[in-house]
């Protein structure tokens, strides 16, 4: 047995996805120092809960990912990592994940009750439901936004929620357009080998949906900065000017996608592109200053 093998199968790279849970600290005011051991927890949480969902996924994948030209590297597609090890691990964390949901709150719990039900179910069969899988997939980064604010008493701006399902929504479809660039550029004639899904894909559809998601992340997020609630919760307008930093950075992300063929792991091309990752920076860097 190799541990190795079974910190892969945690996908920890992923847990910067669960970063998510501290928007609405970040943009709580006044800032509540008392909140941050909360979301700190919340968000480990959601660490164990996302990788007992991805040991999960990987158990009911394992015929189709050894046919992928990636995934078929993955402990439990290439044998190093048994089935029934797998279940045990999955389990593990399952209980790990509400358990630490527990010592924050009984909403906490329910959030990631939620989150490991309707993921589960995505694993089982709604990742074939064209459009609907997408929103699955939003479904779970819009539930880390709640934990992180209504799991911890903190109460969510509408805007942010917004812009929240926003965002994911256009990282969701960028992932299958991506994933249909790397069905071209392998050769590769059936979908399948990739995913079930991309059947009911086709390259204009998702082009228009990155399109229509991306314009609408940019709107929602402008428009927080300049909403009157907005303004009077922080005192300042200066919010406005974080808007570049977002708007860069979903320009460089259709870049990556278009030109790069990237857009398939979200975690890895935020931390593997260096305009992605100053752009992130800077942004924290100036709302911080802003709201100081």
């Amino acid at each position: 047995m190799n541990p190795v093998n079974y910190f892969r199968l945690l996908r920890p790279h992923q847990y910067l996805k669960n970063t998510f849970v501290w928007v609405g600290l970040i943009y709580f005011h006044p800032f509540a120092w008392e909140k941050v051991t909360q979301v700190g927890t919340v968000f480990l949480a959601f660490c164990a809960a996302a990788s007992c969902v991805y040991v999960f996924n990987d158990i009911f994948d394992a015929a189709s990912d050894r046919l992928h030209p990636i995934k078929r590297h993955r402990p439990i597609a290439n044998g190093s990592v048994s089935i029934r090890s797998a279940w045990v691990l999955s389990a593990i964390l399952a209980l790990l994940g509400l358990g630490l949901a527990a010592v924050v709150s009984d909403q906490a719990i329910i959030l990631i009750g939620l989150y490991l039900i309707i993921n589960m179910a995505y694993s089982l069969r709604l990742k074939e439901v064209v459009i609907l899988d997408v929103f699955i997939i939003s479904a779970g980064f819009m539930l880390r936004i709640l934990a992180g604010t209504v799991g911890t008493g903190i109460p969510p701006s509408q805007w942010l929620l917004l812009t929240g399902l926003m965002v994911t929504l256009f990282l969701g479809f960028a992932k299958r357009r991506a994933e249909l660039l790397m069905l071209e550029n392998s050769h590769q004639t059936d979908p399948v080998s990739v995913r079930r899904v991309l059947n009911d894909y086709s390259p204009v559809v998702l082009d228009q949906l990155t399109s229509i998601t991306a314009a609408c992340t940019v709107l929602s997020y402008g428009l927080y900065t300049v909403s009157p609630d907005t303004v009077k919760a922080h005192g300042t307008y200066a919010l406005f000017y974080t808007l570049p930093f977002i708007i860069y950075g979903v320009f460089r992300y259709l870049f990556l996608l278009h030109h790069h063929a990237r857009g398939s792991d979200t975690a890895k091309d935020l931390l593997t592109d260096t305009h992605l990752m100053l752009t992130g920076l800077l942004w924290l860097v100036v709302t911080l200053s802003v709201l100081a």
